[in-house]
C-alpha cells in the first residue's frame, strides 16, 4: 500500500507548477492558486504515509523524479 501511496502524489506534485501557471494565464488567479496549494497538500500528506514503511531516502527519490519528469513535460502543448 506504501507505493500506492508514493505513486499517487505524482499527480499532485504536477499540479503544483500547473496551477501556478494557471494562475498566470486565467481572468481568476484564484482558482491557480488553490489547485497549487491543495495539491502540495496532497502530495505532501501521501509522502508522509509513504514513508512509514519506505526508507525515506528511497521514497524522497521516487517522489522527486516523478514530480522533476512531470514537470518538465511541456504542459502547454498538452493542454492547450
Amino acid at each position: 500500500m506504501s507505493w500506492i501511496y508514493l505513486i499517487l502524489p505524482r499527480i499532485f506534485k504536477i499540479g503544483w507548477p500547473l496551477g501556478l501557471k494557471l494562475s498566470q494565464t486565467m481572468p481568476s488567479k484564484i482558482l491557480g492558486i488553490i489547485i497549487a496549494v491543495i495539491s502540495m497538500s496532497l502530495s505532501g500528506v501521501f509522502l508522509w504515509l509513504a514513508q512509514k514503511t519506505i526508507p525515506t531516502g528511497t521514497a524522497y527519490i521516487v517522489w522527486t523524479g516523478i514530480g522533476a519528469i512531470g514537470t518538465s513535460l511541456d504542459w502547454d502543448s498538452l493542454l492547450w
